[in-house]
């Protein structure tokens, strides 16, 4: 659910022309949208490290900071740059001055699990106890207080359990599954099975491959689809292996949400800034560790290609709107990330012709 609809327009325009036209990335393309992001948001206190919420300055929310802090390890995963580990630890250290090791005062119950995520990658390319600490005890806490037995199971979205949503579950499922993959304990694949099982058969359209937004408590189904939310559901049908779920969601992502080859069009200042980046971040990892290249890989290039040619030269700053050029002016961390996060996720097009794309 978007906690700030009317400044996340949720329409998709026709774009094929601009697709087709735009530039193909390269390699040192990637580098240097992470470097211009980084130059314009990123700044360090002492061993703190945060981003601005904007480029005349603030600081992030919760959540946005645990996708900004994701997409620096997409960084690091690409290019094995230990640097990328280093900020990592300085974004952790400033996100726990500011919100304390125990993350429950947030009565968002989706905020603390891709916070939990963000902190378990960080542990499987670190190993430092710190970050598994912090997705352990947090997301125990959060999994006490957001899963009941109404509506058949499932995590509510807040604390005053009106809802149960796609963006709680869907990253609570990845999220219990890392916990699995870094601490062994099978209460948490089980839970992650539990989570994904009780999305499948609430919020997801096995006829389409399409992930409803939420459930309310009176069992009114709000139909939305989102991209994150598709994103989040393939991971995790990836990780526990369900692959036709996964399957059947890439390709509705891919052929009925997306419009003229490219991804949602979402408002920057809202929440749906980020919302392609974590889908590209997920249906990526899925197509790779799954061999699905001939699949979607030219799609997710196309998408990345109008990402870098629609940055503005002054920066290289690139705005979520893929279809039209990034405005001079303010800009926004967050609706700027979803631009450097799929250029880190998707291979490059550098030498390879319109045909081969």
């Amino acid at each position: 659910m978007m906690r700030n609809p009317a400044s996340g327009t949720l329409f998709a325009v026709l774009v094929c022309g601009m697709a087709l036209s735009a530039e193909a990335f390269t390699s040192a393309d990637a580098d240097a949208i992470f470097a211009s992001y980084n130059k314009a948001f990123y700044f360090e206190e002492g061993t703190n490290g945060y981003y601005r919420a904007t480029t005349e300055g603030g600081k992030t929310w919760f959540w946005e900071r645990a996708e900004q802090m994701e997409m620096v390890l997409d960084v690091y995963e690409r290019t094995g740059d230990r640097a990328c580990l280093t900020m990592f630890s300085n974004l952790f250290n400033g996100f726990i001055t500011d919100h304390t090791p125990n993350w429950s005062r947030n009565e968002f119950n989706d905020d603390i699990l891709w916070m939990v995520i963000a902190c378990a990658r960080g542990f499987e390319h670190t190993g430092n106890p710190a970050f598994r600490d912090a997705a352990r005890a947090n997301f125990d806490r959060c999994f006490a207080r957001a899963w009941s037995d109404d509506l058949g199971g499932g995590l509510w979205w807040k604390t005053d359990n009106r809802s149960k949503n796609a963006c709680a579950n869907g990253p609570g499922a990845i999220a219990a599954y890392l916990l699995y993959r870094i601490l062994g304990d099978t209460n948490y694949l089980d839970k992650s099975r539990r989570l994904f099982e009780w999305q499948r058969a609430t919020l997801f359209d096995a006829s389409t491959g399409a992930v409803y937004d939420h459930i309310k408590a009176d069992g009114e189904l709000d139909r939305r689809i989102f991209s994150y939310n598709q994103g989040t559901f393939i991971g995790a049908a990836h990780l526990l292996g369900y692959t036709n779920e996964a399957r059947l969601a890439a390709d509705y992502t891919m052929q009925t949400l997306s419009r003229g080859g490219l991804m949602p069009h979402y408002g920057e200042r809202g929440d749906g800034g980020g919302f392609n980046g974590i889908c590209a971040r997920w249906l990526a990892k899925f197509m790779k560790e799954r061999k699905l290249e001939n699949r979607y890989q030219s799609w997710l290039q196309r998408n990345a290609d109008a990402a870098w040619s629609v940055r503005r030269e002054s920066d290289n700053l690139s705005w979520p709107r893929w279809q039209s050029p990034t405005p001079a002016g303010i800009r926004y961390s967050w609706g700027c990330s979803s631009s450097v996060v799929i250029l880190q996720v998707c291979p490059p097009t550098e030498g390879m012709g319109n045909a081969e794309r």
